[in-house]
């Protein structure tokens, strides 16, 4: 299917039973964990109610909801201006190699121009290599900041 009947759009409230199954699957397939799906619904439905931490996107095709990502935000005191964090990227198996996920990175830089964004990033598994391959392609360069994290809050 070519990129161009591939629809986006902001996700909708009512979108959000997709956004669900598509982190139940990603998180069995990046790292074979089992989520919880009442906490994951009450996660992405938290995000429609608090859109000062983000929003989500959807890309169409032939009327179904064929992959989806999550912005959320980051603000640079360094350019007085906010990176967006893609996160939550989903593309459905039977549509993948189909210029799904092209076009929801187009139309989030689109929708980034009337902004104020100043860049995107985005974190990988570093063994997700396919992922990698997509995001170099497409122009994102790897940082050269390494992520830490403390989760014992």
């Amino acid at each position: 299917m070519p990129s161009s009947t591939i629809t986006i759009r902001r996700a909708e409230v009512q979108d959000a039973p997709a956004f669900v199954r598509f982190n139940e699957a990603m998180a069995w397939e990046t790292e074979q964990l089992k989520l919880d799906p009442a906490k994951l619904l009450e996660g992405v439905e938290g995000l429609f109610e608090k859109p000062q931490y983000g929003f989500y996107v959807v890309a169409e095709a032939g009327g179904e909801i064929a992959g989806g990502l999550m912005i959320t935000y980051e603000w640079s005191d360094w350019r007085n201006k906010v990176f967006w964090w893609i996160q939550s990227v989903y593309v459905r198996p039977e549509f993948r190699g189909q210029g799904v996920y092209r076009s929801l990175y187009e139309g989030v830089k689109a929708m980034a121009k009337s902004s104020d964004c100043c860049g995107f990033r985005l974190y990988v598994e570093t063994t997700n290599e396919a992922a990698q391959a997509v995001y170099k392609k497409l122009g994102m360069d790897q940082s050269h900041y390494l992520m830490f994290e403390d989760q014992q809050i």
